[in-house]
């Protein structure tokens, strides 16, 4: 790996700073405390990101950075692609606000599930459809093998039953991707994605939550009672192979972790940064030159959680430009994952501590981004499931021999 940012990509992560830090930063406390307000701001924003997207190849996943990526790019040799594209951008927004990246038009989690198992068709059809996606149930939380939402084959459409809860964007997009059991005795595989597009029939958002962090973003539960989707909404294959089992649902995952790894060294950014200005202005020297022992207890302390941030950096970018290199990434993305929402969660917390009163005020930002970081040590898989991926890969067991 080259670890400078490939050249081609150094304008779309510029442009997505400038996102982060003209767009979101400036409404970034309006709508922590308006939560399930819809960011009217950010339609601009997305009609100026569909007209980069159109103009300009390198611009998928920079104005679209929250595409959550996985461009199907066909080149041979070491390459990166929409994967890193994604990232870098990804990166940059969240500097500027977690909530205001999630509540983004046409950017949804779903995006990455159609992405990662649609066929040609379908991605045609779907490309530019504002996807929210559906995994947790009420019984069903980090295993996602154990969903109990059922989908019946009938004629040429397939019968929903069941409930979703913490779909993120679920109120607001144009469809949620719904994860559903074609046949529950067959356990884990015959578990599939359906694209249920916003009012059909049968599909009910019930509840909006109200949450520690990322008001911006709406979190919905959704119900699905006799909810009748066409046959052709069903991502990718609909043959059940046991053999293969969750693979193929689980290749969602493999794209998006190092993307929440992304926003969650974005915002661990933003906090060391702050910071570093706010102890530079209290008299902290920060010369990198000096024994740690010979420096205040504020500057080692900020020294370390830089440290952290690093290795959290370089972890996520390897598993996006494994994603991109089409090289096997599950430990990657789960170790990637694992690292970077731990980080954000230190040192966001540990930066509110260094700021002292100023840190737990409203007047700064840092307490905002204490919350905000924490669900991204939380959604797209628990730290306690990633560590727990990581053990079966590198210890060569299955879900079912090391749970």
């Amino acid at each position: 790996m080259n670890l400078e940012t490939p050249k081609k990509f150094r304008g779309l992560q510029h442009q997505a700073g400038q996102v982060a830090k003209h767009y979101f930063r400036p409404i970034s406390r309006k709508y922590d405390k308006a939560e399930h307000a819809y960011p009217k701001e950010l339609d601009l924003l997305a009609a100026l990101l569909d007209g980069m997207n159109e103009g300009s190849p390198d611009a998928v996943g920079a104005g679209s950075a929250s595409k959550r990526g996985a461009a199907r790019e066909q080149q041979e040799g070491i390459k990166n692609g929409g994967n890193m594209a994604a990232l870098l951008g990804v990166m940059e927004l969240c500097w500027g606000d977690v909530g205001l990246l999630l509540a983004m038009p046409r950017q949804g989690l779903g995006n990455a599930a159609i992405a990662a198992v649609a066929n040609d068709e379908q991605l045609a059809r779907f490309g530019k459809t504002w996807a929210a996606m559906a995994i947790t149930e009420p019984g069903c939380g980090s295993d996602s093998a154990a969903i109990r939402t059922t989908a019946v084959k009938d004629g040429d459409h397939y019968v929903i039953n069941g409930e979703k809860i913490y779909v993120t964007s679920g109120e607001r997009a144009d469809a949620v991707v719904v994860w559903a059991s074609l046949d529950r005795s067959l356990g884990r595989a015959a578990i599939k994605s359906f694209v249920v597009e916003k009012g059909t029939p049968g599909m009910t958002v019930t509840r909006l939550e109200k949450k520690l962090g990322i008001k911006a973003s709406d979190t919905a539960s959704i119900s699905f009672s006799d909810c009748r989707v066409p046959a052709a909404n069903l991502l990718g294959n609909a043959e059940i192979d046991v053999q293969k089992g969750f693979a193929g649902v689980m290749e969602t995952f493999d794209n998006t972790r190092p993307l929440v790894a992304g926003m969650a060294v974005g915002v661990a950014r933003a906090a060391l940064e702050r910071t570093r200005e706010l102890l530079s202005k209290a008299g902290c020297r920060f010369d990198y030159a000096r024994p740690l022992l010979s420096v205040s207890h504020a500057e080692a302390t900020l020294y370390r959680l830089e440290a952290e941030w690093e290795a959290a950096r370089l972890l996520t970018l390897k598993a996006a430009w494994m994603a991109d290199n089409k090289l096997p990434n599950s430990k990657e993305a789960s170790i990637a994952k694992a690292k970077a929402g731990r980080v954000a969660s230190e040192v966001t917390l540990k930066c509110v501590e260094l700021a002292g009163a100023l840190g737990y005020g409203e007047d700064e930002l840092l307490e905002k981004w204490a919350r905000d970081s924490k669900i991204l040590d939380i959604f797209e898989g628990t730290q306690q499931i990633q560590l727990l991926i990581v053990a079966r890969r590198l210890l060569g067991k299955s879900s079912s021999e090391l749970k």
